[in-house]
């Protein structure tokens, strides 16, 4: 159903605010490690606890990190930004305030381009992406009716990538998440690892009656960390705020969380505006000054983008649209298909079985690509055999099983050897199967030269049976239509 009469005479107004571990090797302002995993409270010091007399000194690799993520969404980056004091009290945060950006981020507005299921391209407005220090954990469920604080986290960078309210479904939301995944990963600034939290997603959701142009009242979901978890919050929040509101009620804004095992968002308590937070410039750091020394070596440093790759593969190698944005979509899935088209010198080959049957063995054993069982140079090899005729792509899947379920990994040609696989392409070979087979078959011979064409499918059939599949198909084709003519 289009979205025009999913609500009926309502419409949602969704916007996206996602935190982006930056992956740097110590924290945003302290040296203390970022390692995922590390004991409780054991990568926190002096300076993550707010101990009196300490220091904050900026971390230049997250702020390099910050301004290569400015430059990919095509916005202004800030080179005078400064850092600022949001004070909340709660007992992860030991300090009283986080340090973050308020006034000056160092990210301005940009965009960011989806691909929606039915292949249309949206723009989403980024209203802004700022720095930011990562408070610690709050543990409920570890001791019997007390909360246990991890502060392994605090003080870790972020970028907090805040999009304008421009996406109008659950589904519209989850692959701008996932876009931006994808590309936070193409720029190495964050592993995306959303089961370790490296990228967390708050969803503002409000409704409004279709048509109109004044916001309805948000509320905020907090810490979403799977795509299929943002389309189920954000749906359950729609439906909730309509039931609401057609009941005669108001909204409430309010600060959200979302249960996954209930399927639903529950109530944490009542929103804060930017004035509760008491925003002032952090007294203990300098203004963040980008110079254009730093900033032109960033953008001559930049990798490809997702888009940029794609149109070269849409362009060079002759790859539809459609395939291209599934092989861009995930780096390591890129940097595979690269290396195998690399060596197998036909790209929509290549294509065809990466997402053909690589993609379905992947899916079968629930593997990542960097977890494949064949190498992309191998895959690469088996493309050349297929082109060069060595073997027919019917052979090659044979091929490609046996070198997945191979205890060491084999070589292409090794197994086409070992199994005897390799296609029969000798005319004269088949020419002789040919005749035998007609000369057995005289009846079906008679039907197809009085035009029943679709019986010339049984004799290649039968070809391909007495040569074990091993006969090339074209040649095939070739020799039946000429023998067969009346």
């Amino acid at each position: 159903m289009s979205n025009a009469g999913r609500w009926g005479e309502w419409e949602p107004v969704i916007g996206l605010e996602v935190h982006v571990q930056l992956s740097t090797s110590s924290k945003m302002f302290s040296g203390a490690g970022t390692a995922f995993g590390a004991a409780p409270n054991s990568q926190a010091c002096a300076v993550d606890l707010g101990l009196p007399g300490v220091l904050p000194v900026i971390n230049r690799a997250a702020v390099h990190k910050a301004v290569r993520f400015g430059l990919a969404i095509g916005a202004e980056v800030n080179q005078h930004s400064i850092f600022d004091r949001k004070n909340y009290f709660y007992p992860d945060l030991p300090k009283g305030y986080q340090i973050s950006q308020f006034e000056q981020p160092i990210v301005g507005r940009g965009s960011l381009t989806l691909t929606l299921a039915d292949g249309e391209e949206k723009s989403v407005g980024i209203t802004r992406a700022h720095l930011e220090e990562d408070a610690g954990k709050s543990i409920h469920d570890l001791v019997p009716g007390k909360t246990a604080i991890d502060l392994n986290r605090a003080g870790t960078p972020l970028l907090e990538v805040v999009s304008e309210p421009e996406l109008g479904s659950p589904e519209e939301a989850a692959a701008y998440f996932r876009k931006l995944q994808s590309l936070v990963r193409y720029l190495e600034i964050c592993d995306g690892n959303l089961a370790q939290g490296s990228m967390r997603c708050d969803a503002n959701v409000s409704i409004r009656k279709r048509g109109s142009n004044e916001l309805g009242q948000r509320t905020e979901t907090k810490n979403i960390n799977s795509f299929r978890f943002v389309e189920q919050a954000i749906s359950y929040e729609i439906e909730r705020q309509i039931g609401v509101l057609e009941s005669g009620g108001t909204i409430v804004q309010e600060t959200r969380l979302y249960d996954p095992d209930a399927d639903e968002t529950r109530s944490m308590r009542t929103k804060e505006d930017s004035d509760d937070y008491r925003y002032f410039p952090d007294p203990d750091l300098l203004p963040l000054i980008v110079s254009d020394a730093e900033l032109n070596a960033i953008r001559d440093a930049m990798p490809e983008l997702p888009e940029a790759r794609k149109q070269r593969y849409i362009e060079t190698l002759g790859l539809t649209a459609y395939d291209a944005e599934l092989l861009v979509a995930d780096p390591d899935t890129a940097r595979y298909f690269e290396a195998a088209a690399a060596v197998a010198g036909d790209g929509k080959l290549t294509a065809n079985w990466m997402l053909g049957e690589l993609a379905a063995a992947l899916n079968r054993e629930e593997l990542e690509i960097g977890s494949s069982k064949v190498a992309p140079e191998a895959l690469g090899e088996l493309v050349v055999r297929i082109t060069d005729g060595t073997i027919s792509g019917k052979i090659a899947k044979t091929v490609f099983e046996k070198l997945w379920s191979a205890e060491q990994p084999l070589t292409v040609d090794a197994v086409i050897e070992a199994e005897g696989l390799t296609q029969l392409s000798d005319s004269g070979a088949i020419e002789t199967i040919v005749d035998e087979i007609i000369a057995a078959n005289p009846k079906q011979v008679e039907q197809f030269r009085n035009g029943k064409e679709k019986v010339f499918g049984f004799f290649v059939g039968q070809v391909m049976k007495a040569t074990q599949g091993k006969a090339n198909p074209a040649t095939v084709n070739e020799v039946l239509r000429a023998k067969l003519a009346p």
